[in-house]
């Protein structure tokens, strides 16, 4: 009776705890605003923008004021002795120079005045954080596309299940007819085998589906950032989808590789190239420092440091360093040529995905519009393969038609039905590689 109780609280927890988890309900654009703000790259893609601010503030602080201060303690537990010859008779006597203990506390303020690199340094540090700023815009952009297919995945497995148990619904229904047909011996058995393996078919094909549609939702899941396993509801359909990202003008728009993120982040790496050239250079020009030391310091013959009565004797000093690079052995000299041929590399990298970039967005439009008219044709297909199926159906159950012709009309409803999903899916999916590459406004 006891370990029933325990089984049955047991039992009643684990619902609790599962109940808790309310599904999500998620429209499409819910979902990529939930992912923009959750997904784990994207997270990392501002915690990218954080470091590189702290960064940037990291080097121009290097050329502020720097204060550091120190303290020495020393005991000489057995002090050095000179031999010193006092009375000039030609014997030495030991001498004790100092007192054993001694404590100096100083403090140093260090000032850069000139110094080429810092300046370079200050550059650098504010195109980093601008490269940051542009990969974030770009991981943004990833993730809304990764959200639009994971999310259309689901779709396409959901509806390809709901017209599956249809089509086996109606499999069903004619295999019921023509065995009894068949049993009255109006029929031969090979119709009934026909819509045996027919059916079989479409049985295995829902299985399939329903382990890809686990799958596809335990991916928009990680794609969202939420738990693998966290229940979802979608409240768009494929079809309604479909329709939202039928936008002729898409075509239309601006094809300039300029204002695209891939050309910004090349623009990046082509600026940075030439700070380097820079840095190089300033390593040629002479540097600047200045600095304040100031300190006290304190002798005694034995721990009496902390008494009021312990005399302390000040000092300070001004000083600047000037640094003049004078012969290097030509060593400045190839790391600033060296420099410049990386600098020309990022010139052809940016010319080189200037073009890439164009052809990019001609074959995204290419793809959008084939995707378009594929959907349509698609749709018309359907139509006519249903009319196709219906038709060898009544031919077959008024006995003129034969088993082979009905199961030829049926498979070719089934890769119909199928087709129209996948092109469905397609226009979605063109779209936002579209949108993705033309670097539309990841909230549009």
């Amino acid at each position: 009776m006891r370990k029933s109780l325990i089984l049955i609280a047991s039992l009643f927890l684990f619902s609790l705890g599962h109940a808790q988890e309310i599904p999500f309900r998620f429209s499409l654009q819910d979902a990529i605003n939930y992912a923009l703000e959750n997904n784990r790259k994207a997270i990392n893609a501002f915690r990218d923008i954080e470091a590189a601010e702290r960064q940037k503030w990291e080097t121009t602080a290097s050329g502020l004021p720097q204060i550091s201060a120190g303290i020495d303690y020393q005991n000489a537990i057995k002090q050095q002795v000179t031999p010193v010859d006092f009375d000039m008779d030609g014997v030495d006597e030991d001498f004790v120079l100092g007192d054993p203990q001694n404590i100096m506390a100083t403090a140093t303020l260090n000032q850069k005045i000139f110094d080429g690199s810092y300046l370079v340094g200050l550059q650098s540090a504010k195109v980093f954080l601008e490269i940051s700023k542009n990969a974030k815009v770009k991981t943004d952009l990833e993730v809304r596309k990764s959200v639009i297919n994971a999310y259309g995945n689901v779709l396409l497995a959901e509806e390809s299940i709901e017209i599956l148990n249809r089509n086996i619904e109606v499999l069903e229904k004619n295999l019921f007819e023509t065995q009894k047909i068949y049993e009255n011996g109006l029929e031969e058995e090979e119709s009934v085998e026909q819509l045996q393996i027919t059916l079989s078919g479409v049985e295995s094909n829902l299985n399939n589906t329903e382990r890809l549609k686990t799958l596809a939702y335990q991916m928009l899941n990680i794609t969202l950032g939420l738990d693998v396993y966290y229940p979802l509801i979608l409240t768009d359909t494929l079809e309604t989808l479909t329709k939202e990202n039928i936008s002729l003008s898409l075509l239309q728009a601006e094809s300039n590789p300029e204002n695209t993120i891939d050309y910004l982040i090349a623009k990046n790496d082509m600026v940075s190239k030439e700070l380097l050239v820079k840095l190089e250079k300033s390593n040629a020009l002479p540097t600047l420092n200045a600095f304040i030391n100031g300190g006290y310091a304190g002798y005694s013959e034995k721990f009496t440091f902390a008494s009021s009565s312990q005399r302390w004797i000040g000092t300070s000093i001004f000083g600047v360093s000037l640094d003049i690079p004078i012969f290097s052995s030509g060593m400045r000299s190839a790391s600033t040529q060296r420099a410049k041929i990386n600098l020309e590399k990022a010139e052809t990298d940016l010319t080189e995905t200037e073009q890439r970039i164009k052809l990019e967005i001609a074959s995204a439009k290419s793809d959008y519009q084939f995707a378009i008219e594929d959907y349509q044709n698609k749709k018309e297909n359907l139509a006519l393969a249903e009319r196709i199926e219906n038709k060898n159906q009544t031919k077959f159950f008024e006995g003129i038609g034969s088993s082979f012709e009905l199961r030829q009309a049926q498979t070719q409803l089934y890769t119909a039905q199928q087709e129209l999903l996948q092109t469905m899916l397609d226009v979605v999916n063109t779209k936002a590689d579209l949108e993705t590459v033309l670097n539309t406004p990841i909230n549009n």
